[in-house]
């Protein structure tokens, strides 16, 4: 017997349609390209959110098509969100950061049929438009006056289109499984994978992602997504505060420590999210200049690894909660977040950082297994390490423009990464399985590595890589970015670290660096690494 409840589909218009009605005023922020900070409120967005739509509609557009962008955080890009998902196309966002011929690669196989950028990225265009097979125009995110003198044919300036259309638009009502946004992961190995949204899987993802023990988000706040928009939609930040009403600024290009601190102090920020590095620039910038933001409650931290250093920096320097999550582009992307359980806030503050490290708890939605190389199924104990299996429904069930993509095991999505899950329900990333470093048959867990070494005063990044062992098979490689002005001493270095973890996990040696090769998503990208250093030879 079938329950009798309206067969009411979840629609990204909805979401704006609400905060339109009941957070008419709750602003959107935007530094903007050009320069200014540009404001307005939900029902100005909501109602130029339509006008796009009325815009594409006369492009041509109908459900289906994809509509790309390149383009930072920003109220525009938040417009083209909503108008084409809401209108049943689907919003294609592509990282900048990207190689030249892998942005190519990505308009041809999604096939998109227009392309929004800010002005930023024009050059960037010039050299891959001509490839598009499918392209038929480009919309460059500004007004007349700033419209640059480009060679790219078929430019078309978007506040034009928008004059051109009405802002009252009837959304149309359809199947709530239907696509709404498209967004490829980083492409590590080989060319980077399309992960297809649904409108279900999307405001499902918003409630979850709205919860007091997942983001916390309610009309109260004030959000700035550091994540960009082009990261796994900003980890669903767009659409989870537009469900809540929540304040939204957006901090377009201005993503150094400097300019972060002006806009978080100046919009009474509550709450951020974003990865390390990010972070890392930010707390330098306030070490530096004796600055605080007394406003901000809480970080989320995502992307990789959190060291117990930048927990720390930021609660006991700063008064500022860490929240670290965990996600892939696969998981829309959340997956856990971690909050501590009323009990554990008593706690000591060494037993408190021991489950704060942790990339925490699944928010209801999502399920999470460990799984031996055997696929045996592993205890939650803590201790047990095996590969991450995650399902639920914002998590993806194939690739798309992929027939077998390999990713399933029985209803489970791989993740390839390799966890612990405690008594708790706390989940640990111990390694991807691609960076565990098999020493003399024995896993050696790097980020572990990695997060003791930065948690000594002179490291400010860390990164263990395995390089070649005529032995042992592989042995660890401590690479280290100093902090400014110190210089790190490799047997006080490792002297540090012989207390926190086993003998044999002690690298065998270390190389200090200026910097790391960094992706597009913020992470290190440890395959450069382990190219540049498979030569590498170790002292015996």
């Amino acid at each position: 017997m079938r329950g009798l409840m309206m067969d009411t589909p979840l629609l990204v218009s909805s979401l704006i349609k609400h905060a339109a009605a009941q957070h008419a005023q709750s602003e959107i922020v935007s530094r903007t390209v050009e320069g200014p900070i540009h404001r307005y409120g939900y029902a100005q967005a909501h109602r130029r959110a339509q006008q796009l739509a009325n815009a594409l509609t006369a492009l041509g557009i109908v459900k289906g098509d994809r509509i790309a962008t390149i383009a930072w955080n920003g109220y525009r890009h938040y417009e083209i969100y909503f108008a084409t998902s809401g209108m049943a196309a689907i919003c294609h966002t592509i990282n900048p950061r990207l190689h030249p011929d892998q942005i190519v690669y990505l308009l041809n196989h999604a096939a998109d049929r227009y392309l929004f950028i800010d002005l930023t990225f024009v050059p960037l265009v010039e050299l891959v438009a001509g490839r598009a097979a499918k392209l038929e125009g480009i919309v460059v995110m500004c007004d007349r006056a700033h419209m640059p003198d480009s060679k790219l044919d078929n430019l078309i300036c978007y506040e034009e289109l928008m004059d051109g259309a009405q802002d009252s638009y009837e959304w149309p009502i359809f199947d709530e499984n239907t696509a709404s946004s498209l967004c490829y992961t980083s492409g590590t190995t080989g060319n980077p994978k399309g992960v297809l949204y649904s409108h279900r899987a999307t405001v499902l993802h918003s409630f979850a992602a709205a919860l007091p023990a997942g983001l916390c988000l309610s009309e109260s706040e004030a959000i700035l997504p550091v994540v960009p928009m082009f990261h796994v939609n900003a980890w669903g930040i767009p659409y989870a505060a537009t469900m809540t009403g929540a304040k939204q600024v957006m901090p377009g290009p201005g993503l150094d420590g400097a300019s972060l601190h002006e806009i978080l102090d100046a919009e009474n920020v509550t709450f951020a999210a974003g990865v390390p590095t990010i972070w890392l620039g930010l707390l330098n910038h306030m070490r530096e200049h004796g600055k605080r933001l007394d406003r901000l409650k809480y970080v989320v931290i995502g992307g990789s690894a959190v060291p117990a250093s930048m927990i720390e920096a930021f609660e006991n320097e700063f008064d500022i909660e860490v929240r670290q999550g965990w996600g892939m582009t696969e998981m829309s992307p959340i997956g856990s977040i971690n909050t501590l359980k009323p009990w554990m806030q008593d706690l000591p503050p060494s037993q408190r950082m021991a489950i704060q490290i942790k990339q925490g708890r699944p928010p209801f939605g999502v399920e999470m297994m460990i799984e031996s190389e055997s696929g045996e199924a592993l205890p939650h104990d803590g201790k047990a390490q095996g590969e991450l299996l995650v399902r639920g429904p914002w998590v993806c069930s194939g690739y798309f423009g992929i027939d077998d993509a390999g990713v399933h095991r029985d209803g489970w999505f791989a993740t390839n990464d390799v966890a612990t899950i405690d008594e708790q329900g706390y989940m640990q990333i111990v390694d991807r399985t691609k960076d565990m470093i098999k020493s003399g048959g024995e896993w050696i867990s790097s980020i572990d590595l990695e997060n003791f070494a930065m948690s000594h005063p002179d490291v400010q990044q860390a990164a263990v890589i395995g390089v070649p062992h005529p032995k042992w098979d592989e042995r660890p490689l401590l690479l280290v970015v100093p902090v400014p002005g110190k210089t790190p001493d490799k047997a006080d270095i490792f002297n540090f670290l012989s207390d926190k973890v086993a003998k044999w996990w002690l690298p065998d040696d270390m190389v200090i660096v200026e910097s790391f090769p960094i992706g597009g998503t913020g992470k290190v990208l440890k395959k450069e690494l382990r190219e540049e250093y498979k030569d590498y030879a170790l002292p015996q």
